[in-house]
């Protein structure tokens, strides 16, 4: 048990922890950030640390809260988008909800579409209204801000302390441009420094000055506020009399509008902050007016404390739900949507991840599109050995001649009929090799959530960080931190595609349903670009590693076993298939490479289904050479020890072969004969051998033209033919089992004078590489 005098002193120290801070909201942030992850469940002082923070907070709460009572924040918002919970949760970052006033809520906006044209005179009716009751008070504080498309980056002190301060009775926030109507700008007093012309998604002031401002003359809920605001300014009598003051160097606000290179971010003590770096200011509202709302979303990922260097993602967790695996009737309903719409290698393995999603199949509905005639043997396949675990389940043919912007659309009605709770878009690109991916993304509540998938080795991902105007990919700032995985967390981003989870709240709304026809934009683009119209927030998660992409572009079906040729553009992928279980343990420095000849090795390289596709593509192309020393295919078309055999080349396999001896011979060459080294191997005579009794049963003593030799078996001996194997001559020693999949090495030239021995029944196959000639 933990003593009362340590408690006591805990509480000291922990109270002058708390005191350092101003704002009630950083208190209790970042005290419980500190304490409850770092402490929480270890021992029995992560409790009382709590309980402690909790009464700490209370009571600094009541203070500040107390000297602020003088303060109330307006802002107006009449729908809970992702913008305006932002909002909320920066407001309660630094702890002023109870100052808040929110105007508008579930009512119709009446302002204009201020997308697209100037508006905006609602939100000044509704704020008339709002302070009828505090029109003589001239003590009272008022802070009014737009909600969407701000964040709050510091406490309600701070701002208030600043704007005293400034020696003003109503402050503006500043901007670069003046909008809406130019021609006012040469009336613009001259600014010796900082940003000219006002901007009205942010004000401060006291309530008798501000309430005058909004009487000076009527105005219609779709008229311009900011014209509004403007021309009160602009008005000399108005201004000296309230004493309108502008935040020129963003002391206060930053709007980002063509203002976005004037700030960075900084990391302190491991918490993010803004710094504007033309005037040296932090301001503590930061505004997306604009086209600059893409820039908010990016930084907003960072700021009001939602990302830390040292503890990660914070913002991760807000609205965040656990589901109980010892209760799958819990779990909400997902449709899975799959799309093939392109030929795609190593289908067969996403389809296996996708079956081993640990999410109860009682929950799931199955619809499956494939628009690729070639890979409907493996999509019947699938849905043949699982379909009827799901809750139900649809496909679409090829042959139904369905597009894709139909298809998508077909989907998404499917899990409006199945009244399902989450819509999990998967394009058969996406490799989900956590099995979790599904649960974790239904867990992190979000209108549209994606996983982090990367191309293996590349930078190559299924999210962009940012776009140009036209919009297309731009670098982000962090992107290849992301990518890296060397930031983890949740990201606000204004690009996804590939596999994302959608709250099927958005496709039961026609304001909300994703669009995938926008002009003549692809399905992919044009579900972002609708989104970012739409304010929808997009985020990439990559809490956790929730698999990868394969690459679809080198993909040929026209060639026999295509996958066979994905080495060089999907390694992960081709390794997984087919390279053997063992190889690893060919470098276990605790066993000792099998040697069943002098200085020849015996090591497990590649599985049995490779042999086999291999086999398949050499007897597809069917043209093996005569076996006659006349071979036109090499230099001086002259073979001295000629074998029935393809070459690599001739099926279209050399480079991705040489890649093979690079990557997966050259490690076991220097492994066992030490001290020979070269990078790349080279190797010119890389074929396939087919010994029969009629047509070449065996190959007469020779020595190899090369440094060391090559020779994985292909098929069985004993089951696939009788006889066969190399004898090497010198040592009187001869190989005659090797398994499929198996690589014999050996040196080519002077010791291991060798032979091929005679098959007796059957067909045997082997490949042959002479390496370093």
């Amino acid at each position: 048990m933990i003593g009362r005098k340590t408690v006591a002193l805990f509480s000291v120290l922990l109270l002058n922890y708390v005191n350092r801070f101003v704002s009630v909201g950083e208190v209790c942030f970042s005290a419980r950030q500190d304490g409850y992850e770092n402490a929480s469940y270890k021992c029995e002082l992560s409790n009382i640390f709590k309980e402690v923070v909790d009464q700490l907070c209370k009571k600094k709460n009541e203070t500040v809260n107390g000297a602020l009572n003088d303060v109330l924040v307006f802002t107006v918002a009449t729908a809970e988008t992702d913008g305006y919970r932002r909002y909320l949760s920066s407001v309660d970052t630094y702890g002023f909800r109870n100052n808040l006033n929110v105007l508008g809520m579930g009512e119709t906006w009446q302002g204009g579409n201020i997308m697209t044209h100037a508006g905006g005179g609602y939100k000044i009716n509704l704020l008339k209204k709002a302070l009828e009751n505090y029109k003589d008070d001239k003590e009272k504080i008022i802070l009014f801000t737009d909600s969407y498309d701000v964040i709050f980056l510091g406490g309600l002190a701070k701002i208030v302390d600043k704007f005293k301060n400034m020696n003003a009775r109503i402050l503006f926030s500043a901007e670069g441009s003046c909008w809406p109507d130019k021609s006012l700008a040469s009336k613009y007093p001259i600014a010796t420094q900082g940003k000219r012309f006002l901007n009205s998604g942010g004000f401060v002031g006291y309530f008798s000055d501000i309430y005058e401002i909004l009487h000076y003359a009527a105005i219609e809920n779709t008229d311009d506020d900011q014209l509004f605001f403007t021309k009160a300014y602009l008005n000399e009598n108005l201004r000296e009399k309230h004493n309108i003051k502008l935040d020129h160097k963003s002391d206060i606000f930053h709007n980002l509008y063509a203002a976005v290179a004037d700030v960075e971010l900084k990391f302190e003590g491991g918490k993010a902050s803004l710094v504007n770096s033309v005037y040296n200011t932090k301001p503590l509202i930061l505004h997306g007016n604009g086209h600059s709302k893409l820039s908010l979303n990016s930084l907003g990922n960072y700021l009001a404390q939602a990302w830390n260097s040292e503890t990660g993602c914070v913002m991760c967790w807000e609205g965040t739900i656990e589901l109980n695996k010892t209760m799958p009737e819990t779990y909400p309903v997902v449709v899975i949507a799959i799309f093939i719409e392109r030929s795609t290698p190593f289908l067969e393995e996403f389809f296996g991840l996708i079956y081993n999603q640990a999410y109860p199949k009682s929950k799931l509905h199955l619809f499956v599109r494939n628009n690729v005639e070639y890979h409907q043997p493996i999509a019947n396949e699938f849905m043949r050995k699982h379909a009827r675990e799901y809750r139900s389940y649809k496909q679409i043919l090829a042959s139904d001649n369905v597009n894709e912007v139909d298809a998508r659309n077909l989907a998404m009605d499917y899990c409006l009929l199945k009244q399902c709770s989450g819509y999990f878009s998967v394009d058969s690109i996406s490799h989900l090799d956590n099995e979790y991916t599904l649960k974790l993304l239904v867990e992190q509540q979000r209108g549209i959530v994606a996983p982090l998938l990367v191309r293996p080795y590349k930078m190559w991902s299924n999210f962009w960080g940012a776009i140009m105007d036209d919009g297309f990919y731009a670098r982000s700032f962090d992107y290849l931190e992301i990518v890296k995985n060397e930031r983890r967390g949740l990201w606000n981003v204004p690009f996804i595609n590939n596999c994302y989870l959608i709250n099927a709240t958005l496709i039961s709304n026609k304001e909300t349903r994703p669009s995938y026809s926008e002009g003549d934009m692809d399905t992919d683009m044009a579900f972002a670009h609708a989104n970012r119209e739409r304010l929808i927030f997009m985020y990439v998660s990559n809490r956790v590693d929730f698999g990868h992409l394969v690459n679809p572009d080198s993909y040929d079906i026209s060639m026999t076993n295509p996958d066979m040729y994905q080495m060089l553009d999907n390694k992960l992928d081709w390794e997984k298939r087919y390279i053997h279980e063992n190889y690893s343990e060919n470098f276990n420095p605790d066993k000792t490479p099998i040697q069943p000849c002098p200085d020849v090795y015996w090591f497990p390289i590649v599985n049995e289904r490779f042999t086999k596709e291999l086999v398949q593509i050499m007897e597809a192309y069917g043209k093996w050479s005569d076996g006659t020393n006349n071979d036109p295919r090499i230099d001086g078309g002259y073979e001295a020890v000629p074998t029935r055999d393809i070459h690599m080349k001739q099926v279209g396999f050399h480079e991705s072969w040489l890649y093979f001896l690079t990557e997966y011979v050259s490690p076991l060459q220097e492994h066992v004969f030490i001290g020979y080294y070269t990078s790349p191997p080279r190797a010119l005579m890389n074929f396939v051998v087919r010994y029969r009794p009629d047509e070449q049963p065996l190959l007469k003593p020779h020595h190899d033209s090369s440094t060391y030799t090559i020779n994985i078996a292909l098929n069985r001996a004993g089951v696939d033919y009788e006889g066969g194997g190399c004898r090497f001559i010198r040592y009187n020693c001869s190989v005659t089992d090797t398994k499929p999949g198996w690589m014999l090495m050996h040196p080519g030239r002077l010791t291991h004078y060798h032979e091929g021995l005679r098959v007796n029944n059957g067909t045997r196959y082997i490949m042959i590489s002479f390496i370093d000639p």
